[in-house]
């Protein structure tokens, strides 16, 4: 069976990790990636050597299934080679600086003239106009400025998320809004000029911690614990395991109570009745239900917590992720040799998914292996 996107040709003139997350996922749908390197190469292609041959674990996991082609735009001979991919492109995925592409000769809105059915999309940190739009954004930047480090961590300071959650996000926006307008261009015949900043989709994201502090309770950072829900947090058993669990509902709370604490009265006390409570007096929550996890083993808790049929799971960490049951990975090839790492979340029944390699600098596509996908 064909890939959905077999036949397509999309242009990334794309560094670092947002863009090359979208692109990644669109040749993972079998568009034919070409990647615009600048001569010394993608500077993410250094962020690390952690990988078999020195490789950039950013590198490795973001560019399979591309091909990888140099050229200098700042001359004239880069630019007319890129004037020529154009010619036959569905797909413009750019991000470099605001203005950047203009300068080089290729404004959107001019593209957009000479190639009515292309679809371009461009990622930036405040996007084109604004105060901010001339400055340079980078994942940890836009943590910050966006308020998210001050929702994350504990008490004692901001923190940042532990992955690129910002890249991460505007390359899972700009792949929504690219497949949106192939699938727009399907009915109009029409491409479309898309922009994407990395403020607003994290200011997006934040719409919940932003409402709370314009309805004057403003969340505060409480480490593995949610602002909004309680008991919802860690705790820890008798023998020292820490255990995460979630009461989504008054009703788990009634089944809760019974089960896990066996004090069923606890469902009715007025302290406890309801989640809003429950929240008003975190606590008190959270020292009833340490009391009894202190009293349980790691086995007996999951026991009372199958029972009451409550969330929970284990505080793991990378070790804990390596060797985890539900861990899918796949196996793509590199330079330097296969490469194996977590399988893209979407599963298409019925249907086998071929990844390709990850190309060297100026590399063409090549074939990788066929999917290794299981279960570790």
């Amino acid at each position: 069976m064909a890939l959905p996107l077999k036949g397509l040709k999309v242009i990334a003139v794309e560094q670092a990790v947002a863009a090359p997350f979208c692109s990644s996922r669109l040749a993972d749908a079998g568009a034919e990636v070409i990647k615009i390197e600048r001569p010394e190469g993608d500077f993410a292609r250094g962020y690390d050597d952690a990988v078999v041959g020195g490789q950039s674990s950013y590198f490795v996991w973001l560019n399979r299934g591309k091909s990888s082609k140099i050229l200098d735009l700042a001359s004239k001979e880069g630019r007319a080679a890129l004037a020529g991919m154009l010619e036959g492109a569905d797909v413009l995925l750019q991000n470099l600086k605001p203005g950047a592409l203009d300068r080089l000769g290729f404004a959107p809105a001019e593209l957009r003239l000479r190639h009515p059915r292309l679809v371009i999309c461009s990622i930036s940190g405040y996007g084109d106009t604004g105060p901010c739009a001339n400055r340079k954004a980078y994942d940890l930047l836009i943590q910050a400025e966006s308020g998210l480090s001050s929702i994350t961590g504990g008490p004692e300071a901001p923190a940042r998320v532990g992955i690129s959650v910002v890249d991460i996000a505007a390359g899972a926006t700009a792949h929504a809004a690219i497949l949106e307008a192939l699938i727009g261009r399907s009915v109009t015949g029409e491409g479309a000029d898309i922009r994407i900043s990395m403020f607003d989709v994290m200011a997006d994201w934040l719409s919940v911690p932003l409402l709370l502090h314009e309805g004057g309770s403003p969340p505060k950072r409480i480490g593995l614990a949610h602002v909004s829900i309680a008991p919802y947090g860690m705790f820890e058993t008798s023998n020292g395991t820490p255990m995460l669990i979630s009461i989504q509902s008054d009703r788990e709370w009634q089944a809760f109570a019974a089960h896990f604490l066996v004090q069923p009265e606890m469902a009715s006390d007025p302290r406890f009745v309801t989640n809003v409570l429950r929240v008003r007096n975190r606590a008190e929550t959270d020292a009833l239900v340490a009391s009894v996890f202190t009293t349980l083993t790691k086995e007996e808790a999951e026991a009372r917590l199958t029972k009451a049929d409550v969330a929970f799971a284990a505080v793991n960490d990378m070790a804990g992720l390596s060797a985890h049951p539900h861990l899918r990975r796949i196996t793509v090839g590199t330079p330097a040799g296969p490469v194996s790492y977590p399988a893209p979340a979407p599963i298409v029944m019925n249907t086998e998914r071929h990844y390709g390699a990850v190309p060297g600098c100026g590399q063409e596509l090549v074939a990788g292996p066929a999917p290794r996908e299981e279960h570790v």
